[in-house]
């Protein structure tokens, strides 16, 4: 006979929570307007961070960043087929600058803001450091020779659009560098915007080995992390030992963050 559901004595139910981070959603059409976010961004924040994932819509007015900054250990910024629309950083639009998802830009540069300044540590990948570099101050731009971008989704296979790479320096010391143990790694490359200026406060952890280009930051203005990378960790996490070391980094910054907050609430107590 099947048993229905029973709810858990409470000795079953005081078991250590994973932290929570929130992962950016985008505006697309799929017939219809949806929210979405590739599972590529989701798993191996289960995998490597060991963290439970709640998906946060991209539309300016259902966002409350103020109740999801009280929900949130930590946030990331994904990557996305849209690009940061040049009027967030002073800059000219035009044709190149499609496609656009300026509802993203607004909830993106917001919730970071105020997770920023609550100490919450703050994560982006490609479209997401850019995102963090025009909150900074910085500005961007869509002047990158072939390469630094590997096409678009229109011109080739979905897969062979991370089969573009090229190498990157670590910068000495920096987070990226002690978390990898390299001086030098090589990375996959799928964007179509690169950072210009970088913004103010924010420390260079890679750039590109032959022209320099800004692939890589770190910052802790408020007492957590701000880490970024221009290329796509979540990609290939589970065949890439650096890859998965900034899995790892999002991990340990989370499970930081949600010790303190269980110290700040018991003391409360």
């Amino acid at each position: 006979m099947m048993m229905g559901w029973q709810p858990r004595r409470a000795e079953e139910r005081e078991t250590a929570l994973k932290p929570v981070i929130g992962v950016l959603c985008c505006n697309e059409i799929a017939d219809r307007p949806i929210q979405a976010v590739a599972s590529r961004f989701v798993e191996p924040l289960a995998r490597y961070s060991a963290a439970t994932v709640m998906l946060v819509p991209a539309i300016a007015e259902a966002l409350d960043a103020g109740a999801l900054v009280g929900r949130l250990d930590g946030l990331l910024l994904t990557g996305s087929r849209s690009n940061v629309a040049a009027e967030r950083y002073g800059g000219i639009g035009g044709a190149d600058e499609a496609p656009l998802d300026e509802q993203r830009d607004e909830v993106a540069l917001a919730l970071a803001a105020r997770m920023i300044e609550a100490g919450r540590p703050v994560f982006g990948i490609c479209r997401g450091l850019q995102e963090l570099n025009v909150l900074f101050g910085g500005t961007l731009t869509g002047a990158l020779d072939d390469g630094h971008h590997g096409g678009s989704a229109g011109d080739m296979a979905y897969e062979a659009l991370f089969d573009h790479r090229h190498e990157v320096d670590l910068m000495p010391g920096g987070v990226l560098a002690r978390a990898t143990g390299n001086r030098r790694v090589s990375v996959n490359s799928v964007h179509r915007q690169g950072i210009a200026r970088l913004g103010g406060g924010l420390c260079i952890e890679a750039v590109a080995s032959d022209d320099g280009l800004v692939e890589a930051f770190s910052a802790r203005p408020c007492g957590g992390d701000v880490l970024a990378v221009q290329w796509h960790p979540e990609w290939d996490a589970d065949r890439q030992a650096s890859s998965r070391a900034f899995f790892s980094l999002i991990g340990t910054a989370l499970r930081a963050e949600g010790e303190a907050g269980a110290a700040a609430r018991s003391r409360g107590h």
